[in-house]
């Protein structure tokens, strides 16, 4: 039914296939398709990965910089650490005047030590997005340790007081 392929023969000269990618008249080679310091990935991403929502809480990160100015011009709190987790990289804070557990990020708390339950700590706020009508505790410093309580550093270091 069909006849065999016949080249086209024309003016111009029919150049003959590449025997090897590496050859030295192959243009480009195997190894120039991909830049030197690139890694292969062993393992796929997960396939979850464009459903996830980002997190709504700003951390001191993701912040703006308008949003970390107006929490730094902001009037100083008190108040008791109510519980934080180190593994979870949040935790609570009880106002000293009363009102609702403020929410506290790790990347908030400065200073030597991790706070644990009934450490008295100093913080400023910030509104939380979307609505702006939570606030988180930034510049979280611990004033007073709670007395008989082991408190560990950051570096993992624990020491009683």
């Amino acid at each position: 039914m069909s006849s065999p392929a016949t080249p086209i023969q024309g003016s111009r000269p029919v150049t003959p296939p590449l025997t090897s990618a590496g050859s030295p008249r192959s243009p480009v080679s195997p190894k120039s398709l991909h830049p030197p310091g690139c890694r292969h990935r062993d393992r796929s991403p997960s396939p979850m990965r464009g459903y996830l929502i980002p997190s709504p809480l700003p951390t001191r990160r993701n912040r703006t910089c308008s949003a970390t100015a107006r929490a730094s011009e902001g009037p100083v709190f008190s108040g008791v650490c109510k519980c934080f987790s180190r593994s979870k990289g949040h935790g609570f804070i009880t106002p000293s005047d009363g009102g609702n557990d403020i929410f506290v990020h790790i990347s908030d708390i400065e200073g030597e030590y991790v706070p644990v339950e009934g450490d008295e700590v100093s913080y400023k706020v910030c509104s939380i997005p979307p609505k702006y009508e939570k606030v988180q505790a930034v510049e979280v410093t611990i004033t007073h340790l709670n007395p008989g309580s082991k408190h560990e550093t950051w570096s993992g270091h624990i020491v009683s007081s």
